[in-house]
């Protein structure tokens, strides 16, 4: 199911009426009326050159005072840190000729001034008792908290799922790895459980963003899934990748999610060509940064120095100390750390 994930811009508009701030109580308490609003999130120069009519207040911003100015008709216009109401009762008036495919004078208005001066602006519908925010074109229906949630706990029970599958995938690729077996497949399945994941990490940050202070454990339980997924990403494609073959998983964003079902496309999309078959050898970064202990620095200086994951384990403690940075303590922590990998590898090829 392919879900909109908002804009940049727009997540920062969502926080600012997000449930807990002062804004969302008062834009509530109007849904609660059953009366209408629109309400502009900032002012400026061209905002005014819009404006007539109304009256300046420019009084510290309250819920109730919030409430009690949207009985009257017209725009209600606060300063740009949402802590003062500058205007009330004012009549906007945007270019007829600004596009807007909204039907309700309040809403084609609202729509016409986000998208000619660049100011987000909000409306609640009277009839529907609704709040909707207008951001450079885009209208968003602001959800209850109670339905975000329920979105969100699904959304997070798919991406522990997908969590789990990568971790499996990952322990395929590492056992095919020691065996110098692994193949463009193994690579292509991790590279579309990532991408996945890294979809459901952008929904759940909108759900979070509009969920406010009742977003907490949802960022807690999405920090946790996501942990490591970054670092695993550029292991992958500092492995492999070389002077020919330039592995980067951030171009399967152009992919529908239709094409994420077929290896040979992601195989193509990443750069590694339309063979899935086709046998890869890593580097060794992602082996070796499982290996606690063991700095950057002196993992990188061991794969430049042995070429491949291969060329690690068929080094002796003798060639890994004539590496530089390399003494005796890390050469025995690299060999019993890749003595680890190769019999997890074995028991994961034996289940």
């Amino acid at each position: 199911m392919e879900v909109s994930v908002p804009s940049n811009r727009l997540n920062r508009a969502l926080g600012l009426i997000a449930p807990g701030t002062a804004v969302r109580d008062g834009l509530d308490r109007i849904v609660h009326g059953r009366t209408g609003a629109l309400v502009t999130l900032g002012n400026n120069a061209r905002l005014q050159a819009l404006s007539t009519g109304g009256f300046s207040i420019d009084v510290a911003f309250s819920a109730t005072a919030l409430r009690e100015l949207a009985k009257m008709d017209g725009a209600i216009i606060l300063n740009d840190a949402l802590d003062r109401i500058l205007f009330a009762g004012v009549h906007l008036m945007p270019d007829a000729a600004v596009e807007t495919t909204e039907t309700g004078t309040r809403h084609r208005t609202a729509d016409r001034v986000a998208r000619q001066i660049g100011v987000p602006t909000v409306t609640v519908s009277a009839s529907m008792s609704t709040i909707s925010l207008f951001v450079d074109g885009a209208r968003w229906i602001v959800q209850r908290p109670e339905q975000l949630l329920a979105r969100a706990n699904q959304a997070l029970a798919t991406l522990a799922r997908y969590r789990d599958r990568l971790t499996e995938a990952t322990a395929r690729l590492s056992a095919a790895e020691v065996q110098d077996a692994a193949t463009v497949r193994e690579i292509a399945v991790i590279a579309q459980r990532l991408e996945m994941v890294r979809r459901l990490r952008l929904e759940l940050n909108g759900y979070a963003i509009e969920l406010g202070t009742d977003g907490r454990l949802v960022r807690l339980q999405l920090q946790e899934l996501v942990s490591g997924l970054d670092e695993l990403t550029v292991q992958l494609e500092r492995d492999y990748s070389d002077e020919v073959t330039q592995l980067r998983l951030a171009r399967l964003s152009g992919l529908d999610t239709d094409d994420l079902g077929d290896p040979a496309l992601i195989a193509r999309a990443c750069g590694l060509g339309d063979e899935v078959t086709r046998k890869v050898a890593p580097l060794g970064h992602r082996q070796l940064a499982q290996i606690g202990r063991l700095s950057p620095q002196v993992a990188d200086s061991l794969v430049s120095h042995f070429g491949s994951l291969q060329g690690l384990f068929g080094a002796s403690t003798a060639d890994l100390l004539s590496v530089a940075g390399v003494d005796y303590g890390i050469a025995r922590t690299v060999r019993e750390g890749l003595i680890r990998l190769t019999e997890s590898a074995y028991a994961e090829r034996l289940d």
